[in-house]
């Protein structure tokens, strides 16, 4: 009969508290795997998509390689910090290095080379895609690799910094506060990066994140020397006699841990639910909710972003509480619970009407992956010291990066499932892409009308600026047009839209330079309300949208329960473990006397 979870009244001793310094400091570590890895991740696709107009497909397709590689390199990294030894310890030197990499590369991605010269390379539009995609496959490998370097010593230390059961849950707690705090900034960066300020006035995000990622940048470089210097390997004394093992060594004994391997199928299922839809949760208030119109949905998202963070400020005080009450297996399952009903709970609240509905599935997402992700990297730490008493032997590294392995595994295969279902919708990239040029055109022909009005000399010629205002207007009404002779179901949806942009058409078509300044400002701001709503999507494509972002996580949330029950090392038994783990060692320190 399986042993059920225990829990126990145990009281925290003073000398194994983590000191509130070490605590931040480590917390702050979560920056660079939590945050900015979701950054990549979802900015990267969305703005690659209706941004640049690559296709959802292509950029699935290429997201997967970056993150087969992060996976693969995972278990090697984890095993080189295992067996390093170095004066200042096995895993710090890999916080530095990590670190300022992670920022190096993070600002490399977004500065993808544009121009006369490199449109003079790649003269086609499908050529110039391409070329595009390669760079962004290539900035992605480099930065994940970073990523890891910094993310598999720093998870491993977090092992090494207390053995208590409890105390080792409040430092994964502020490891995950914080990165979560900052992973949704994320729709914040989205916001700053469609700034004039940022993107110029004829620019995109992507032009805009150019000059967010310096900011970013900016920031993690100090940090980085912030978290080599201040934090400490109290378990490097231990370890650092150990012996050396070989990778493939390391690899199977880890790979029979029963345990370990529930836990990990456990994280690897639920993150891989939420990670195939997690593009579609962006599209969603932008498309749906606010009707195609980018600024509004940008704003909601930061909003919702922001209620993410402070739930997640909130939810580590009740996971304090709670998960020494329950025992951390039953408080994994009320996380996954937690998460199956925000996914419900969003068939009411994704509401055009009441928009901002959308914050009550946040507030419980929010709470439930805080419990669920926190928890799990704590119990790989519990695993590590059963390992201990069993082996002798401490190998924090491979096991910290194989339980990510399994994730990021999940992850790659996410990136590519979420280009398909994007294509599977019928997401058309291309009508954001053609309505995203006409809305720069009026910007760009505004902007110069207002500087004329304020007495500026002239930077360009009107005649030019309708002219090219005209000609991607007609490239957009072809667009709608070819879709509607396609379609037999949306035939409504694009006759409006014809309508509308057919609107702008005549407007364009009676400007001309001889008209007032002021006549021209009034028509161009018209005309700019008027482009909003021709990003609109099809009804078919934004119900799928939907079924597919809540049905998926909940179909997967099922295996999440079944694995999580099948795993077995209570709180009872963990606090056993420490006490014969320190027995042994207070008995080979009195032997070596």
């Amino acid at each position: 009969m399986k042993e059920q979870e225990t829990t126990t009244d145990r009281i925290t001793k003073p000398e194994d508290r983590i000191r509130f310094s070490q605590l931040s400091a480590y917390g702050a570590g979560g920056i660079i795997p939590i945050a900015l890895f979701n950054v990549a991740g979802i900015l990267v696709g969305l703005m690659g998509n209706i941004s640049l107009g690559l296709s959802a497909f292509w950029l699935g397709a290429i997201l997967i390689i970056p993150r087969l590689w992060d996976a693969l390199s995972d278990p090697v990294i984890g095993h080189i910090s295992d067996n390093t030894r170095t004066r200042w310890g096995r895993r710090r030197p890999y916080l530095l290095l990590g670190g300022i990499a992670v920022a190096v590369s993070f600002v490399v991605i977004w500065w993808i080379p544009k121009g006369d010269m490199v449109r003079a390379w790649f003269p086609t539009d499908s050529g110039y895609h391409w070329f595009q995609l390669s760079y962004i496959l290539f900035s992605l490998l480099i930065f994940f690799t970073a990523v890891n370097i910094f993310e598999i010593p720093h998870g491993a230390l977090g092992m090494e910094m207390t053995t208590d059961y409890h105390e080792r849950t409040r430092l994964f707690s502020a490891k995950s506060f914080v990165g979560n705090l900052f992973a949704m900034s994320t729709p914040w960066l989205f916001a700053l990066a469609s700034m004039e300020i940022f993107k110029g006035p004829g620019g995109n995000e992507a032009d805009g994140m150019r000059y967010v990622s310096l900011l970013i940048a900016a920031i993690l470089i100090p940090l980085s020397f912030w978290w080599f210097f201040k934090l400490r390997e109290p378990g490097f004394k231990k370890v650092a006699k150990q012996q050396k093992t070989p990778f493939w060594t390391d690899m199977k004994h880890t790979a029979n841990n029963r345990n370990f391997i529930m836990l990990t199928l456990t994280i690897f299922t639920l993150a891989m639910g939420f990670n195939f839809v997690q593009l579609l949760g962006s599209y969603i208030p932008i498309f749906y909710v606010f009707g195609g119109d980018k600024v509004a949905g940008a704003r909601l998202l930061g909003i919702n972003g922001t209620i993410w963070a402070i739930t997640g400020l909130l939810a580590v005080f009740p996971l304090n509480w709670i998960s020494p009450k329950l025992g951390k297996r039953n408080t994994l399952t009320v996380a996954i619970l937690l998460m199956c009903l925000a996914q419900i709970s969003k068939i009411v609240c994704y509401n055009p009407v009441y928009p901002y509905l959308i914050i009550i599935p946040t507030i419980l997402l929010s709470a439930g992956m805080l419990f669920f992700f926190t928890l799990g990297a704590s119990m790989v730490g519990d695993i590590c010291d059963e390992d201990e008493l069993k082996t002798g032997h401490r190998s924090e590294g491979s096991y910290y990066s194989v339980f990510w392995w399994f994730i990021k595994m999940g992850t790659a295969l996410a990136s590519f499932v979420a280009g398909v279902l994007i294509v599977f919708t019928m997401f058309d990239e291309t009508q954001v892409t053609k309505v995203d040029s006409l809305q720069g055109s009026i910007r760009e022909m505004r902007g110069e009308v207002k500087s004329r009005k304020e007495g500026k000399p002239p930077t360009g010629n009107l005649e030019e600026f309708i002219g090219k205002a005209r000609k991607r207007s007609g490239d957009l009404m072809s667009r709608l047009e070819a879709k509607s002779l396609e379609t037999k179901n949306s035939k409504e949806h694009y006759k409006k839209l014809i309508r509308n942009i057919t609107a702008v058409n005549i407007r364009l078509a009676n400007m001309n330079a001889s008209l007032s300044l002021d006549f021209l400002d009034k028509e161009l701001g018209t005309i700019e309300r008027e482009i909003v709503p021709l990003t609109k999507q099809t009804p078919y494509t934004l119900l799928m949208m939907r079924v597919v972002e809540i049905g998926l996580p909940l179909l997967l949330s099922i295996f999440s329960i079944f694995f999580v029950l099948r795993y077995s090392l209570t709180e009872k038994r963990s606090h056993e473990i420490k006490d014969l783990l320190k027995q042994r060692n207070m008995e080979r320190l009195k032997e070596e006397v």
